[in-house]
């Protein structure tokens, strides 16, 4: 009976220092993602090449000095319905876990929104488990910071080429040597294209993949298919 107790009692304790320290966690990540909103943050794989000595080329800029060619290219290759989801295209995301085997999905249905939570608290790849801790932070996401400022640190922290060129700033001087403000919609298109595959695809020089895609976001931005509402 002594012996039950004492077990039940360790349990009991074991459970509530767990509890206070999932608690902990859970605050100190609302307060990481608070203080973002109002500081320029770096992504998890911009860290992980400053750590092991690799180039990282990037300038901040505030969306306002993004070209809003790009930001209507971007989110209509990325994420159509940006405006009108709450962090997470349900619908997308049900047809992706469909079509998908037992390996995990072969192709994201991320929006810009969990793009954003990956980059910033996760690691890359597909996987089951990394889209459990990515849906919850998008919805923790969109519900404490604007869409403005969703798509701002996206288009910051975004990967844009295989040699540490991270953000709209950087890629738009490396690509077209101009900066970010001034890009036209068939330059955004191209931009936007290289984002699937970064490390494989050259705004200024690219291949069939490149242009068959940034044909079909000129074509679609220039006819006003993409709602801008929420980020004009």
């Amino acid at each position: 009976m002594a012996r039950n107790y004492r077990l039940s009692h360790i349990f009991g304790m074991a459970l509530r220092w767990g509890v206070r320290i999932v608690s902990m966690l859970f605050l100190l990540l609302v307060g990481f993602i608070v203080a973002n909103r109002f500081v320029d943050p770096i992504s998890t794989i911009m860290l992980g090449r400053m750590v092991t000595g690799q180039t990282v080329t990037q300038k901040f800029v505030p969306l306002n000095r993004i070209s809003e060619n790009l930001r209507v290219a971007v989110v209509t290759s990325e994420d159509a319905h940006f405006c009108h989801h709450h962090g997470v295209d349900w619908g997308a995301m049900r047809e992706v876990i469909h079509e998908s085997g037992i390996d995990g999905p072969s192709r994201g249905a991320s929006t810009i929104t969990m793009q954003v939570a990956k980059n910033l608290f996760l690691w890359p790849g597909h996987s089951y488990i990394r889209k459990a801790f990515e849906i919850p932070l998008a919805l923790v996401l969109d519900f404490v910071w604007p869409k403005r400022r969703i798509l701002e640190i996206y288009l910051n922290i975004a990967e844009w080429g295989d040699d540490g060129i991270f953000g709209a700033e950087a890629a738009s001087n490396a690509y077209f040597h101009e900066p970010a403000a001034d890009l036209t919609l068939h330059q955004a298109a191209l931009m936007a294209a290289v984002l699937p595959d970064p490390r494989d695809r050259d705004a200024s020089d690219p291949d069939r993949r490149v242009l068959i895609h940034a044909r079909i976001v000129e074509t679609r931005a220039a006819a006003g298919e993409t709602s801008v509402a929420c980020f004009k």
